[in-house]
């Protein structure tokens, strides 16, 4: 079989939606779970009389062997349709989900977001799909579970999605390429086939709408830039910066500019996984060796682009942030460390500039709280590397952390310069 397209695709939800139960049946239904397992869960189910039950079975079933180390490891949950390839990003508790989605380590080509018939969207779903959105995940599927809870009622269904298309608006998200399925995880209704539970909906199953999932082109097109994780220095060969190719084309014999550090090398050679390669491009994670730079002028945290097109320092910078996690409040003043890219670095806030809570637009810019979805500016307190995320998105989106956790999270707009 010809190796198929590969894609990221995250699952989040308010924890009572039915998001664990969703990527079970994702699971069960592209035959992702050995099919023996699933049956012996179902006939123990079966001979306790509780057959109707048996898919919560499998879950529990699958879970237990998870905790016992058996057989299936569902953290890296892989599944194949028919025209693509899917990794599911596990996203264990959101704020976790942030901080790995703005650092890179999992950057999501597509999102299901769940949400409930039986209440509709939590304060949690808007937070969820503010952060999908400043995240940078393009394609989005809404899954309204819990039909089979709801007897199936078109009413409680467009109830669902006229809540849901009302948050994604507050966002600027018209939800018009967006698909909205009626679904029961726990009866299967709508995954893999259109149910006759639900003769009203018209629409793709679950399964089609991933494939109707486009792959994101890889931008090559744009300047280089590369944020440094690491640098060694390896005998015989000399300095090699490590990193990941976030966009345009690393080349062999190109003069490349290290910010802040302001250092010109050559690059000499590129590897990855131990082995030369005549070229790297967004997604590559690579070394590469550069001539006339010595270990200790470049670090973690700088970003290598052209010299003719060098990655932007910022004096200062506007940018679009939701407090998710903040014990008290944030006001003029306040210096938190920004996780953007590889760099950590703290930023002063300067001003509040617009902001709104609860969708409505707020008269008092003197503090943020938890929910708020604001414009303000930041004083970097030493150079950074940041760009507007339209331009160059892993490098404009950034977590802020204090105190060990993820306060807020957002996205740069503008850059003025150093």
């Amino acid at each position: 079989m010809a190796e198929k397209e590969h894609m990221n695709l995250v699952i989040i939800g308010h924890v009572d939606h039915g998001k664990s139960t969703l990527t079970g049946r994702i699971l069960l239904e592209t035959g992702a779970i050995d099919p023996h397992i699933v049956e012996k869960y179902k006939k123990e189910a079966e001979e306790k009389g509780k057959g109707t039950f048996y898919f919560a079975w499998v879950m529990d079933g699958l879970k237990e062997e998870r905790e016992r180390g058996v057989t299936i490891d569902v953290a890296h949950k892989r599944f194949y349709t028919d025209k693509y390839y899917f990794t599911v990003i596990d996203a264990p508790g959101h704020r976790d989900f942030v901080k790995n989605m703005i650092t890179g380590t999992s950057q999501a080509d597509g999102a299901i977001i769940t949400c409930s018939a039986i209440e509709g969207p939590q304060a949690q779903t808007k937070e969820h799909i503010f952060l999908a959105t400043t995240l940078g995940v393009k394609q989005i599927i809404v899954a309204i579970n819990k039909m089979d809870a709801v007897k199936y009622d078109e009413a409680k269904y467009k109830e669902a999605v006229d809540a849901m298309k009302k948050l994604f608006a507050m966002i600027g998200n018209k939800a018009e390429d967006i698909p909205f399925i009626p679904v029961s995880a726990y009866v299967g209704d709508n995954i893999k086939e259109l149910s006759a539970n639900t003769p009203w909906y018209k629409g793709p199953t679950l399964i089609q709408a991933l494939d109707n999932f486009k792959v994101p082109a890889k931008e090559t097109t744009k300047a280089l830039r590369l944020p440094v994780q690491d640098v060694y220095t390896i005998t015989g060969i000399g300095t090699v910066p490590v990193g990941r190719v976030e966009t345009g084309v690393l080349k062999p014999k190109s003069k490349v500019i290290f910010m802040p550090s302001n250092v010109v090398g050559e690059v000499k050679s590129i590897e990855m996984h131990h082995e030369q390669m005549p070229e790297a491009v967004p997604g590559d994670n690579v070394g590469f060796n550069v001539g006339g730079v010595a270990k200790n002028q470049i670090k973690r945290g700088d970003v290598a682009g052209p010299v003719d097109n060098p990655p932007s320092v910022a004096k200062t910078f506007t940018a679009q942030i939701i407090v998710l996690n903040h014990p008290s409040v944030m006001t003029v003043g306040y210096t938190p460390v920004f996780h953007v890219h590889t760099a950590q670095v703290a930023c002063q806030l300067v001003e509040v500039i617009s902001a709104q809570r609860a969708g409505k637009k707020l008269e008092d810019l003197s503090f943020l709280k938890n929910g708020d979805n604001a414009i303000v500016k930041f004083k970097p307190t030493k150079p950074l590397v940041i760009e507007p995320a339209k331009d160059f998105g892993p490098l404009g989106r950034f977590a802020i952390r204090d105190m060990g956790q993820t306060v807020a999270a957002g996205v740069c707009v503008s850059v003025e310069k150093a």
